[in-house]
Order: structure tokens, then sequence, then C-alpha cells
């Protein structure tokens, strides 16, 4: 296979490192959330994005674009969520078809009861485990990889409006 042997055996291990990695990490601080906070991540995500927002509430389509998630999934969330009392939908004044989700009071509350927990649990699992020069490394690879992303999302939507 040619892909495959585009990348060294050293990239393959430090590919499925990254992997391992970042798996078993989001698994252990979700199991927390929930044992603490009875929170998903993925509920804790909204509710950290809306805390965030002005006026605690953002229109649905800008809630997804700034957790990278699909309209089905947010939905889904939402509704679950909502059941809960974390957040609710409420009418857009301004625009007869639109809506806003906005946090709730038990929403905050939940948020707010999380994010010590939440913090302490980061910074023991994945922060302290890094040195400085490792911290500033991460940051540059991330910021790189990032800025890839962004100049291949670019093509894209430039081939598909060209098309």
């Amino acid at each position: 296979m040619s892909v495959v042997s585009e990348i060294d055996e050293a990239d393959w291990a430090l590919w499925r490192g990254f992997l391992t990695m970042h798996r078993d990490l989001m698994r252990e601080l979700d199991g927390r959330l929930q044992r603490d906070a009875g929170i998903s991540q993925a509920d804790y995500s909204v509710l950290l994005t809306l805390f965030d927002a002005t006026d605690r509430r953002l229109r649905p389509g800008a809630l997804g674009e700034a957790l990278g998630w699909e309209k089905s999934r947010l939905s889904h969330q939402l509704t679950r969520m909502a059941a809960r009392g974390l957040v609710e939908r409420a009418e857009c004044t301004t625009d007869g078809r639109g809506s806003w989700v906005v946090l709730t009071r038990d929403g905050r509350r939940t948020l707010l009861h999380a994010l010590r927990d939440h913090a302490a649990s980061i910074r023991s699992l994945f922060l302290d485990a890094l040195g400085p020069d490792e911290k500033r490394a991460m940051a540059r690879a991330s910021e790189r990889v990032l800025e890839r992303l962004d100049e291949a999302a670019g093509r894209e939507a430039t081939e598909r409006a060209a098309s």
C-alpha cells in the first residue's frame, strides 16, 4: 500500500499514541464529570459554551458552530438537556421562525458545580504531566494542525462553490 508506506513506523507509533491518549483522557474526564457532577462531557461543552455567551444564550446554529457539531447531534443533545432542565428553548422575538438556546438557572448551577473538579482533573491528568517546553511544543503543534485544517476547509469550500 503506497499510502501506508508514506508514514514510517515511528510516525505511526506517534499517531497511535496520540489517539490512545486522547481517547483515554476523554474517557476519564467524562467518567469524572458523570461521577462528580452528573453530566457528560457533551453536557459540559454545551453548558460552558452557553455560559460564555452574551446573555447566556445562543441561536442553535451558532451553538452548533461553536461546538463543531452536526445539526442532528445538537438537536438530540439539547432535547435531552432540556428534559433535565439544564437548557431551554426560547422564541426569538426578532425572527418568528428562529429560537434561542438558553442556559437555565439549574444549568448554570450544574456547570459551576462541575467547573472546579473538572479543572482540577484537567490539571492533574494532563497539564501536570507536561513540562513547560512540552506545553509550548504542544501549543505550537496544535496551532499548526488547526491552521492546516482551516486551509483544507477553505479549499473545499472554494471547490464546492466553483462546481
